[in-house]
């Protein structure tokens, strides 16, 4: 089953199609890259590029694409396609393709994506991709185009809104520990005398809340999230015709 992740950005066509068509603003945004680089390229000849993602402080995987853009096209949008594969033994990712769309309307941009790859490993890879690296991938995909909608749309660069993410992460993770704590105890420490009783009754109440804003509350408007992008799209989709064109140069 292929990825399909759509946002919307109000924000100038323009605009979003440099942030996203230029590689070194695409690898600001984007949590699956570390880094993008262009190759040389014949005339006429669509745009090949490399690619590299840090797993670990230590390791890093990389592979090579073909992409090509249609900016101009009769209805308004735009659309850019691309091929990519990864020899690296430890990439999971053999080889995919995909796409991006830019329908323009009256409030700003739905920006869109849908894409797919193959594992490799065989039937554990298949597994593993299934149960982890899917779903991860959508999450990561999503991310980002909330991360790029908080920079189009309200000045926040890349990397503040990783740090936020960050804050609020440890925010709720501190939250969640001490409640869970005062469950396991069975109360928090707190003063005696004739309002004990009433205390000891709400407390547990009050560490219920606390567990359930940790894991249940939206994030700061300042925040990216994932949860804030459509993960299906509302009407059937197909992929662009410009993809069928980078089958030569895959």
């Amino acid at each position: 089953m292929g990825l399909y992740i759509e946002t919307h950005i109000r924000a100038d066509l323009d605009e979003l199609w440099a942030r996203t068509q230029d590689p070194a603003r695409h690898q600001r945004w984007d949590l699956r890259f570390t880094e993008i680089e262009y190759l040389p390229r014949a005339e006429g000849e669509p745009q090949r590029f490399r690619y590299a993602t840090r797993v670990l402080p230590f390791l890093t995987v990389s592979g090579t694409g073909v992409a090509a853009g249609e900016k101009e096209r009769p209805d308004g949008t735009r659309t850019s396609a691309l091929r990519f594969a990864s020899p690296h033994p430890l990439s999971l990712i053999a080889e995919g393709s995909g796409y991006w769309r830019y329908v323009p309307d009256a409030h700003g941009v739905r920006f869109l994506t849908g894409y797919d790859y193959r594992p490799r490993w065989g039937a554990p890879g298949a597994l593993a991709d299934r149960l982890l690296f899917r779903p991860l991938m959508g999450w990561a995909t999503a991310w980002s185009f909330d991360r790029l909608r908080l920079w189009l749309e309200r000045g926040i660069t890349p990397e503040r809104a990783l740090y936020r993410w960050l804050a609020e992460l440890t925010a709720r993770a501190l939250l969640l520990a001490l409640c869970l704590t005062g469950l396991g105890r069975g109360s928090l420490p707190g003063p005696s005398g004739p309002f004990a009783d009433s205390l000891a009754y709400l407390c547990p109440l009050l560490l219920l809340l606390g567990v359930s804003l940790a894991l249940f509350k939206a994030p700061l408007a300042g925040t990216p999230a994932a949860r804030r992008c459509l993960r299906a799209p509302a009407t059937r989709t197909r992929a662009p015709r410009l993809l069928r064109t980078l089958e030569k140069h895959g």
